[in-house]
């Protein structure tokens, strides 16, 4: 093998490395990308799973409900009919 071969092959070497470099750091970011969704994902799924629990077990607390219950109803004073604000 001549030594203009053997540089050529370097060379080549060297360009399939940096794309191969390129290749990776593009993944790696979409990589970061994808697990950062997944957590949101994650999230939404644990916060409707707790509703649903909550639902489930009837543990869904109606505030009207209880203020009412304890006497708590703060009523406002009612706006005339002619009265537009």
């Amino acid at each position: 093998m001549s030594e203009e071969q053997k540089l050529i092959l370097i060379s080549e070497f060297l360009e399939q490395k940096l794309r191969k470099e390129q290749e990776l750091e593009f993944y790696l970011k979409e990589l970061d990308e994808l697990q950062r969704k997944i957590g949101y994902l994650k999230q939404e799924v644990s916060l409707t799973n707790t509703i649903i629990n909550m639902i489930k077990t009837e543990k869904v607390y109606d505030i009207q409900e209880n203020m009412i219950e304890k006497d708590k109803v703060i009523k406002l004073p009612e706006r005339d009919k002619d009265d537009k604000n």
